[in-house]
């Protein structure tokens, strides 16, 4: 990278949470890219997604980017439960809910505490992160300018919620789950089951059906050599990796993200959705069986400033991150760029 980068680590001292319990000395892990403008006029937040860590999200910034590091100074703000900032795996009795707008306060702390920063250019977020820019919105409707919530929504719909809780009772079932998404040692058993299940999701029937995920399919691929080396390698081995227990706490933040859930708003998801002012760029998947572009649909009316353009791809919930599959990845640089640039 031939541009200024800069890590660190954001203490929280004892979070207090919605809920009304604490996490005892949050930190939140973050990183730069790019520098911040005199007027500190040219931030765009990043957070993470589900089980991203900054690193993994890094490759749509640079110069010729999704996000241009050479305009912007883009913060990456590292979700609790991943186990970079606060969460299970490092975190002594972490609560049983950490919600999205935990997860958002603590954000704005990070920004004004660390940088300086009262108002954003933007907040741009695929999946989980998407959810967070929504809640940004929503929450802070006078910090934020513009918003792109790339497949995500105001309100994790039910179906989404049944996908999550499956995800939540194989991790529960497991024998060395002792309660409340702890684990006596990694079940691996579980988590291999866990991975097979998350890729009927990820990806469109439409993908499956062209084989794109073997290196026999067309180009774009994701290369498996075969469905059950698909399988191991691309879902197994990445689920392996992370803790059960941040698995587990990020699913039940998903599951309960909802931008009316707080005392502002009392649940009247129209209300929350009316009282944002940022100008909203929704890009759902077209083919995406989390964040369906209905849900988006359904939303668009109650926002003041809005553009709905769904991305035209086979790619599923992963047309949103298109790490290997350059079509999509031009799709998300060429709109993201113009409503940065309006």
């Amino acid at each position: 990278m031939n541009w200024p980068t800069k890590a660190g680590m954001f203490a929280l001292g004892d979070l207090s949470l919605d809920s009304g319990l604490v996490l005892p000395g949050a930190r939140l892990s973050w990183k730069t890219h790019g520098t911040l403008a005199p007027g500190r006029d040219n931030v765009i937040l990043y957070p993470t997604s589900y089980g991203a860590r900054h690193p993994d999200l890094e490759w749509l910034i640079g110069p010729d980017g999704v996000l241009d590091s050479s305009r912007w100074f883009i913060v990456i703000a590292d979700m609790f439960g991943n186990g970079l900032s606060s969460s299970p795996s490092n975190t002594e009795n972490y609560p049983v809910l950490v919600t999205v707008t935990d997860n958002v306060r603590a954000q704005r702390r990070l920004l004004g505490e660390v940088f300086g920063v009262d108002l954003l250019a933007c907040v741009y977020g695929w999946s989980m992160g998407g959810l967070q820019a929504y809640h940004w919105a929503a929450l802070y409707p006078d910090a934020v300018a513009r918003v792109v919530v790339n497949c995500g929504a105001a309100r994790t719909a039910v179906h989404n919620q049944i996908f999550l809780r499956s995800l939540i009772a194989v991790l529960e079932a497991a024998p060395e789950h002792v309660g409340g998404g702890r684990f006596a040692a990694e079940p691996v058993a579980a988590k291999r089951a866990f991975g097979r299940i998350y890729a009927s999701w990820a990806l469109s029937q439409d993908f499956y059906r062209e084989g794109r995920h073997l290196a026999s399919g067309p180009k774009p691929n994701l290369g498996g050599a075969d469905l059950e080396t698909f399988l191991l390698t691309d879902w197994e081995d990445r689920y392996l990796a992370r803790p059960a227990a941040d698995l587990h706490a990020q699913l039940r933040s998903w599951d309960a993200a909802d931008i009316s859930a707080n005392a502002l708003y009392r649940g009247d998801l129209e209300a929350a959705l009316r009282a944002i002012r940022a100008r909203v760029l929704l890009l759902p998947g077209a083919t995406d069986l989390y964040f369906r572009v209905a849900d988006n649909e359904a939303e668009l009316p109650f926002l003041a400033q809005a553009h709905l353009q769904p991305i035209p791809s086979i790619w599923g919930h992963r047309a949103g991150n298109p790490v290997v599959n350059t079509g999509d990845a031009e799709f998300l640089k060429t709109h993201v760029r113009a409503w940065l640039a309006a």
